[in-house]
């Protein structure tokens, strides 16, 4: 099993230090706006950033699993043992990311915020953010992916349906 520790240091080998101080401040920013600030997802001038096929294999299999996995988390469901067990599948998918995604450095940094919350998503699904529901990692983690199909060209990408409070 990875741990978000392990992830970072993956990440940070893979990466040049300019980007990793920027997934490195979404990582630790928690719901500290300011520090997200520092790291805001854009467009490239008004247009999605490219992607590649690993990246779109791997965002596709963590969509598939979030959307799976939301409805019984909202409605009170998921037990410990499957928020962990969606917690290693994503960092799993994260993980083939970083080892095999090869973007653009701008395009690359755009991901890494993406990543960032993403990770975040699972520190609280995983139950490492203990003043949070588990269930709202899950929500979290359904958020990013939305936000990387409104910033990354991945064709066939559908939102994922936000559960309602």
């Amino acid at each position: 099993m990875k741990s978000p520790e392990l992830l970072l240091l993956a990440i940070a080998l893979a990466m040049p230090l300019t980007t990793l101080a920027g997934v490195a401040a979404v990582h630790n920013h928690g719901d500290d706006h300011g520090a997200a600030a520092q790291a805001k997802l854009e467009l490239n001038a008004g247009k999605k950033w490219s992607t590649d096929a690993p990246l779109r294999q791997a965002m596709s299999n963590i969509r598939s699993t979030v959307a799976t996995a939301l409805p019984a988390a909202h409605g009170g469901k998921l037990g410990p043992a499957q928020y962990d067990a969606l917690g290693n599948d994503v960092t799993a998918q994260i993980t083939y990311i970083v080892q095999n995604c090869k973007l653009a450095p701008e395009a690359d940094a755009q991901l890494h915020i993406v990543v960032g919350d993403i990770m975040s998503g699972i520190d609280t699904a995983t139950g490492k953010q203990h003043d949070q529901e588990r269930a709202l990692g899950v929500v979290k983690i359904a958020q990013s992916l939305n936000s990387y199909g409104k910033h990354f060209d991945h064709a066939g990408w559908k939102a994922i349906k936000l559960p309602q409070h």
